[in-house]
C-alpha cells in the first residue's frame, strides 16, 4: 500500500491503522516535503508496526511522490501488487480491500471510481465538471471512457512497476499521464465504483485549480493540438503551392493534384515526427495515404447524401461531416497508422 501524503491530519494516522488492521502487509508512506509541524503524524506512522515512512527534504509533487514509493516497492521482491491511495481521507479501507481482491496478476490498472453524476449530492459542483469534460475529452482522444481521471485509488500488479516509473510528470499530472499512456500501450484500465467521499466540500486539497489543470490538459490535449497545428501547416501550404503553380500556368487539375501531394507529404512528415513522435514506423505512409484516401471518399459520399436529405446547401454540410471526421481521423492515425510502441509494457 502506497499513499503519497503532503501537509496531512489525524485522517492518515488513523487510515493507516485501519489498514493495517486489515492485514494490508505494508503500508508505505511517502512524506512530501511536509513542513516540520507536520513530522509528528509522520513520525507517529512510521512508530506502527508495518508501516515505512518515506521522506522528501522539498516538495517535489505527487507524482515524484508516487515514483519514489514505486521505487522502493521494486526493491521489495515479496510485494507482488501495488495500491495507491489518497491522505486525505477520501478513500475507504473497503473500497481498497476491494481493488486488491481484483487484482489477479493481470497487466492492467484498476481504478477506483467515484460517483460523478447528478445524483451524488457529496460532490462538489466545480469537482463534478471538472471530472466530467476530462473523462468527455478523454473519451474523444483515447477512445475509452473513464468515469473518475482523478482519482488517487488505483492498483496494479508488479509487473507494470518499470512502466509507472518511466511515466512522466512530477506533480498532479503524473496521474493524468498515466491514463494516456495505458491507452497508448493498450494497458486495460477497469474502473471499479468506490464511495464518494469529500471532506468541507474537499477544502483541504492541494490541487491548484489552474496551475494544475493547466498541466494535465496540456498532457491530455497536447498531441490533438500538435495534430491541428500540422493539418493548418498543411492546408496553408496546399492552398500557397495551388496559387503559385496557378501562377505560372499549370492547369487547375495538375495544380490541385501536384499542391495536394506536396502538402499531404509535408502533413505526413510533421504527424510522424511532431505530432505523435515517433522515430520509426514501418508502413505509416502506406496507411496515411490508404486512410487519405478513405476519408476523401467519405466525406464526397456523406456529403452527396446528407445535403440532399436535409434540404442544405452542400457548404454547411461539408463543414459539418469534416469537423467530425477531422476527429475520426485523429484518432485513427494515433492508433493505425502512427501507433505507439508497445514494447514499454511487455
Amino acid at each position: 500500500m502506497l499513499i503519497p501524503s503532503l501537509s496531512p491530519d489525524g485522517r492518515l494516522p488513523a487510515y493507516v491503522r485501519e489498514l493495517l488492521a486489515a492485514d494490508f502487509g505494508l503500508v508505505l508512506v511517502v512524506d512530501d516535503g511536509s513542513a516540520a509541524e507536520y513530522q509528528p503524524i509522520f513520525e507517529e506512522i512510521a512508530a506502527l508496526p508495518g508501516c515505512r515512512v518515506l521522506h522528501h527534504e522539498v516538495n517535489r509533487g505527487k507524482g515524484a511522490a508516487l515514483r519514489t514509493g514505486y521505487a522502493f516497492i521494486k526493491e521489495q521482491a515479496e510485494i507482488q501488487g501495488v495500491i495507491t491511495a489518497d491522505s486525505d481521507g477520501q478513500h475507504t479501507v473497503p473500497d481498497t480491500l476491494n481493488l486488491a481482491d481484483k487484482m489477479n496478476g493481470e497487466k492492467k490498472l484498476l481504478l477506483g471510481s467515484r460517483d460523478f453524476s447528478r445524483n451524488s449530492v457529496q460532490v462538489p459542483p466545480k469537482s463534478r465538471f471538472g471530472n466530467r469534460m476530462t473523462s468527455f475529452v478523454f473519451r474523444a482522444l483515447y477512445g475509452q471512457w473513464l468515469p473518475d481521471t482523478q482519482t488517487g485509488l488505483r492498483a496494479f500488479p508488479r509487473e507494470l512497476l518499470d512502466f509507472m516509473l518511466n511515466v512522466k510528470g512530477d506533480r498532479f499530472e503524473y496521474e493524468m499521464n498515466v491514463l494516456i499512456s495505458c491507452a497508448e500501450k493498450k494497458i486495460p484500465m477497469v474502473a471499479l465504483p468506490i464511495q464518494t467521499v469529500y471532506h468541507d466540500e474537499n477544502k483541504g486539497t492541494h490541487f491548484h485549480p489552474i496551475r494544475d489543470s493547466w498541466r494535465i490538459y496540456k498532457l491530455l490535449l497536447g498531441s490533438f493540438i500538435r495534430f491541428m497545428g500540422a493539418s493548418i501547416v498543411a492546408m496553408v501550404l496546399d492552398q500557397f503551392l495551388f496559387w503559385l503553380l496557378c501562377l505560372v500556368g499549370i492547369a487547375i487539375i495538375p495544380a490541385t493534384a501536384l499542391a495536394r501531394v506536396c502538402s499531404a507529404t509535408v502533413n505526413f512528415l510533421l504527424n510522424k515526427s511532431f505530432v505523435f513522435q515517433l522515430k520509426e514506423c514501418r508502413g505509416a505512409a502506406w496507411r496515411y495515404i490508404l486512410l487519405c484516401v478513405c476519408v476523401m471518399i467519405v466525406s464526397g459520399l456523406a456529403v452527396n447524401g446528407l445535403a440532399p436529405l436535409l434540404g442544405w446547401h452542400p457548404t454547411p454540410v461539408k463543414i459539418i461531416v469534416d469537423t467530425v471526421l477531422f476527429f475520426i481521423n485523429y484518432r485513427i492515425q494515433k492508433a493505425w497508422v502512427f501507433p505507439a510502441d508497445t514494447s514499454a509494457a511487455n
